[in-house]
């Protein structure tokens, strides 16, 4: 079974308060991307994994695609699988690719041993594999609350809009990224915001306030998205992929041939 884990930016995304947990609740809009990896299940006489393209470091107990196997077959009885991962979206780059990989995994282990479950049953599987990781078992943009974990869908669409992710391959902990926020209520119900046309005037990403000011080359990256006729521009969560939205296709300029970019028409 080959299925084709996808990328998702944020379109708007606010810190509003710091839980007891040492979480956040915050309020996005999160919109699928056709940026994709490629993975691959098959049955096997024991567990494996392997990948190919982008490294990924880490002991296999911490692979995202492992801890959905581990999770699931801890309440379903199914054959063990080889798992390979051909890595293409960039780790770390606000893209959500590894929570990806991990709803992919949850999906095609389901399919694949057709195991008596919806996709609403794999939910809770998901929330412990990340915040975001729920978004990935449907395809479809959704407005999330709580730790992003608490999904509803929304009636907005990306379709026919010609998107450019731009990865600049600066370094963001999660860590940094929350300890220059301070929690305030929102200030757009985003949940209608997204559904209007002036995304440029009234939605924005919390952490550029204080990321951008770090990584000066982020906010130009912005502007210049705007320069090239992007109807709205910003960062992905916590960073640091830029993207853009445009009505037409665009080339990238050429001082962007040392980053790492994403273009196509979202159908």
């Amino acid at each position: 079974m080959v299925l084709f884990p996808h990328a998702k930016i944020n379109i708007g995304l606010y810190i509003t308060k710091k839980r007891k947990d040492g979480f956040h609740d915050l309020e996005t809009c999160f919109f699928p991307v056709p940026w994709t990896d490629v993975l691959e299940i098959t049955p096997a006489d024991e567990f494996s994994f392997s990948s190919s393209g982008l490294e990924i470091s880490g002991a296999i107990e911490n692979n995202l695609c492992y801890r959905a196997y581990e999770l699931l077959r801890n309440d379903h009885a199914f054959p063990p699988v080889h798992i390979h991962l051909h890595k293409i979206i960039p780790m770390g780059a606000g893209l959500g690719g590894g929570s990806s990989d991990a709803a992919f995994t949850l999906l095609g282990l389901l399919d694949l041993f057709q195991l008596p479950l919806t996709n609403e049953d794999l939910q809770p599987y998901a929330a412990k594999l990340g915040s975001d990781c729920a978004f990935f078992l449907s395809n479809q943009a959704a407005f999330g609350k709580g730790k992003g974990d608490q999904l509803s869908p929304i009636d907005a669409s990306l379709k026919g809009k010609f998107l450019v992710l731009l990865y600049p391959a600066v370094g963001i902990s999660t860590a940094e990224a929350y300890a220059g926020v301070t929690p305030v209520k929102a200030p757009v119900d985003l949940r209608k915001a997204i559904l209007k046309s002036d995304w440029k005037e009234t939605i924005s990403n919390d952490f550029e306030k204080s990321i951008f000011p770090n990584y000066p080359v982020l906010a130009s990256l912005k502007e210049e998205m705007y320069n090239l006729g992007a109807s709205y521009a910003a960062m992905s969560g916590s960073g640091s992929t830029i993207f853009g939205i445009f009505d037409k296709k665009i080339d990238p300029p050429a001082g962007w041939a040392d980053y790492t970019v994403w273009s196509g028409l979202v159908e």
